[in-house]
């Protein structure tokens, strides 16, 4: 999915399949301990709500960019189950990254300044 990207494809230049998935994940594991932070930090939670948006929407950038397109229900926008299931998912994990960011944004305004 990433190879078909225009947004993203220039990855496979600078480093490998393995080194991206690697450091991708490495992100991700940084994005949910910022989330997770919210009693302690809510402004470094909605960064890191901020940031998984981000990261969202560029993987939904892919359900128009990825070769799959189901032929037997009309093409374009019927996806396969494959690319179709993985990326979809995305689409409730971008609410659940606003919906953590508002509750971080809002824990920031009540938080007492030390």
């Amino acid at each position: 999915m990433v190879a078909n990207s225009p947004l993203m494809s220039w990855v496979y230049r600078v480093m490998s399949g393995r080194g991206f998935s690697s450091l991708l994940g490495l992100v991700e594991i940084a994005i949910g301990v910022l989330i997770a932070l919210r009693p302690l930090w809510p402004m470094g939670s909605a960064v890191g709500s901020g940031l998984a948006a981000g990261m969202f929407l560029t993987t939904l950038s892919f359900l128009v960019t990825t070769p799959g397109w189901e032929a037997s229900l009309g093409g374009f926008p019927a996806l396969s189950a494959m690319p179709g299931q993985f990326l979809l998912k995305d689409v409730v994990l971008l609410g659940v990254a606003l919906w953590t960011a508002g509750e971080a944004l809002a824990a920031r305004a009540v938080a007492p300044v030390a």
